[in-house]
């Protein structure tokens, strides 16, 4: 390990020395690539610098403890050696973590789809309850969520909605939340008091630059239509609202939610880049779907991730065998128990590859 902290320090050096150079400070998208790069070693270099720092002071200490003639020095060196060596442990342990490969997507705003599946009304009210989780949870975060396109019912929920959320480290911990989410409670509709089983699946998506996805407008086709909306005098009868279909791939992404069409087509590309982005992603990913599978946060949607059971008032996540038995607190937006566990399952099982710190 100690190879592979030494390469750290010395990229972060070279890092330095570039960024003071006149001619890259001059190259802006280069520039603040390097900086971010620099921003995200930082930390891990200090703990290297420490770590560097208390083993030197090991061997200070061990050599007092045996060569130092002073019987008082030798018991300061002692007691000071047993800490040292158990904030060492703590290190060797720590490290390792740090050292693991960032996914580059980490700090990026997402985008996401939540879609009623089986259940019907029931599923679509579901729905509405993730969409509220996830609002509540990224205010706490103090991230910014934005709808860009929702298909309502009737009685509160939504058959499907996506929208973005914009912050400082979206993508790192929501990330976890791909996959079909189910539900078993007594519905709404329901007045013979029988459990349901319901399902909804939520799709977690990297915004993607304009920069990582070229998109050619001549593969673009866009429809203007009018909003819906609550109807009577409310009726929007312009038409500001965007459909765009990706003709080489298929792919449609629309937008009603803003009252500009401009800014309804800005919204619509940005959903529309992150799921080119994706549908490449997953194809250049199919040689090694098995590998996939076996990580905890694969954002296979296929994949039922997570069970809401209302009698029994637990929610279960089947990834990682964690069942919590407050499932109003989790509905309210409060995941950090759920997210940090599943983060540690993934950090665990990537340490667990014997391939992580060979070079």
């Amino acid at each position: 390990m100690l190879e592979k902290l030494e390469k750290v320090e010395d990229r972060f050096r070279e890092i330095e020395a570039q960024i003071g150079d006149p001619a890259i400070i001059s190259e802006v998208e280069r520039f603040t690539k390097l900086t971010r790069e620099l921003a995200t070693l930082e930390p891990i270099v200090k703990k290297i610098r420490e770590y560097k720092k208390i083993l030197a002071q090991i061997d200070e200490d061990k050599n007092l403890v045996e060569t130092a003639e002073d019987e008082e020095i030798k018991l300061l060196a002692a007691e000071e050696l047993a800490e040292l060596r158990k904030t060492k442990s703590e290190l060797d342990k720590e490290l390792p973590i740090l050292l693991l490969p960032k996914d580059p997507n980490d700090e990026k705003n997402v985008i996401v789809e939540i879609r009623g599946g089986v259940g019907g009304e029931e599923a679509a009210l579901f729905a509405g309850d993730l969409f509220r989780m996830y609002t509540r949870y990224s205010e706490r975060q103090g991230w910014k969520v934005d709808i860009v396109d929702s298909n309502p019912t009737t009685i509160g929920g939504f058959k499907e909605i996506s929208f973005t959320v914009d912050g400082a480290g979206a993508f790192s911990k929501l990330k976890y939340e791909s996959g079909t989410h189910r539900v078993q409670r007594v519905p709404v509709t329901e007045s013979g008091g029988r459990i349901h089983t319901s399902a909804v699946t939520v799709a977690v998506l990297p915004e993607a630059e304009e920069v990582e996805v070229e998109i050619n407008p001549a593969d673009l086709r866009i429809d203007t239509y009018c909003a819906s909306g609550a109807g009577g005098q409310y009726v929007n009868r312009t038409e500001t609202a965007i459909r765009i279909t990706h003709l080489p791939t298929g792919i449609v992404v629309q937008c009603q939610d803003e009252k500009s069409q401009l800014k309804n087509k800005e919204k619509a590309m940005r959903v529309l880049r992150a799921r080119v982005k994706d549908l490449a992603v997953r194809e250049q990913n199919a040689a090694i779907a098995a590998d996939r599978k076996n990580q905890v946060g694969s954002g296979d949607r296929s994949q039922r991730i997570r069970t809401y059971n209302f009698p029994q008032g637990r929610v279960t996540d089947h990834r990682i065998n964690l069942t919590l038995y407050k499932l109003d607190s989790i509905l309210n937006g409060d995941l950090d128990e759920l997210i940090s566990a599943l983060i540690t399952a993934d950090q665990s099982q990537k340490l667990s590859n014997e391939e992580t710190f060979k070079e």
